[in-house]
């Protein structure tokens, strides 16, 4: 009898214990409770914490921010950034915002409209840079203006502050009036689908260290496949090849130095569709010439093999102190909707040079 008790009583426990895990999924399993979109983690040693930001997550024209001691738990900081004001130079369509120490202050980098656009373009975004004394703000811009008009629209700012002092800017060049000619074109022109295929190319150049300006002119790094035989065709054309929309996309970059070789992970296909992924390339400088990896795409929709996730991308990456590495990105359940939520996965390097993310996971535990 008492054997039977002591038995009842650890089931009991067992039960508790799985609905505790239940009701607390949301803040320690894919998906995190974040509905941020571009999600980019800064780490700050100053307070121990982690810090996230991204893409709306109930901010109004600007930023809102998240911490965390664990990657696992975050406590909303409010937003941190306003946007849209007299004082400001971005208007609406506040993107993918990245935050930097430097100095002891904090540097956002962030994409929107600019307020100065005579001819009406729909798409006028620029790059910015907002600064702050702390991690949760008030972010005020640096400039009363755009850190430089390149001529057409660019969003998806990431920054690399290379060894030898040097401070490199990444972008992405919008999709918008800029139809490029190439097999995938040519095909989706003659079954009838699109005239023209437009496409956002991420281009690199040096930045100067006061934030002040760029050295020299942008060069471009990676762009879609011209011919339908390359490699990475397949996946990077999904959004047209699908019948999605008449645009490929190369965005939401993220560079960094692992050994020798730099890696820039990158997405592509359209960030509101269930084909957005993610690849890299690895170059021996900072500017390239870059190449596409093998094993691309790294991070894309698992629901062909029985999963609940599609759109993951633009993803940025936590470096932790023992030195592995977690992808953080957005994406999309069947119970999220439209909504992007955010995922962290683990990711690796191999000794070959061979990067992997480890999802998308809805099950597997977030931590250190």
């Amino acid at each position: 009898m008492k054997l039977n008790i002591v038995l009842l009583l650890l089931l009991s426990q067992f039960v508790m214990a799985c609905l505790d895990a239940q009701e607390h999924r949301g803040s320690s399993q894919n998906p995190l409770d974040v509905a941020f979109g571009d999600p980019y983690v800064l780490y700050d040693d100053e307070t121990a914490r982690y810090y996230m930001y991204g893409t709306g997550g109930g901010a109004k024209d600007g930023f809102a921010a998240y911490s965390s001691t664990d990657l696992a738990d975050w406590q909303s900081e409010g937003q941190v950034y306003y946007g849209n004001t007299d004082s400001t130079w971005g208007i609406d369509a506040f993107w993918a915002p990245e935050v930097y120490k430097r100095n002891g202050k904090f540097y956002m980098f962030y994409s929107a409209q600019w307020r100065d656009n005579p001819t009406n373009e729909l798409e006028n975004f620029k790059i910015g840079i907002a600064v702050s004394d702390n991690p949760t703000g008030p972010f005020r811009d640096l400039h009363d203006g755009p850190l430089f008009d390149p001529g057409y629209p660019i969003i998806d700012a990431n920054v690399y502050f290379a060894e030898d002092g040097r401070v490199y800017l990444y972008y992405s060049r919008c999709c918008y009036k800029h139809p490029v000619e190439s097999e995938v074109a040519d095909w989706a022109r003659k079954k009838g689908w699109f005239d023209e295929i437009e496409e956002s190319w991420v281009y690199g150049v040096e930045l100067k260290s006061d934030f002040s300006g760029i050295i020299g002119e942008p060069m471009l790094l990676l762009r879609p496949p011209i011919e339908m035989d390359d490699a990475q065709a397949e996946w990077e054309s999904r959004s047209v090849t699908s019948k999605e929309v008449n645009r490929r996309w190369t965005e939401g970059s993220f560079t960094f130095k692992h050994g020798d070789t730099y890696y820039m992970m990158y997405s592509a296909n359209h960030f509101a569709g269930e084909n957005y992924a993610v690849g890299y390339a690895t170059a021996s400088d900072p500017l390239g010439p870059f190449e596409k990896a093998a094993n691309n795409p790294v991070l894309e929709k698992n629901i062909e093999k029985g999963g609940v996730v599609t759109g993951t991308g633009h993803n940025s990456v936590v470096f932790l102190p023992d030195g592995r590495m977690r992808c953080v990105y957005h994406g999309r359940t069947k119970k999220t909707g439209d909504e992007r939520v955010v995922f962290i996965d683990e990711m690796k390097i191999d000794g070959n040079g061979v990067l992997t993310v480890l999802g998308p996971t809805t099950t597997a535990p977030i931590s250190l």
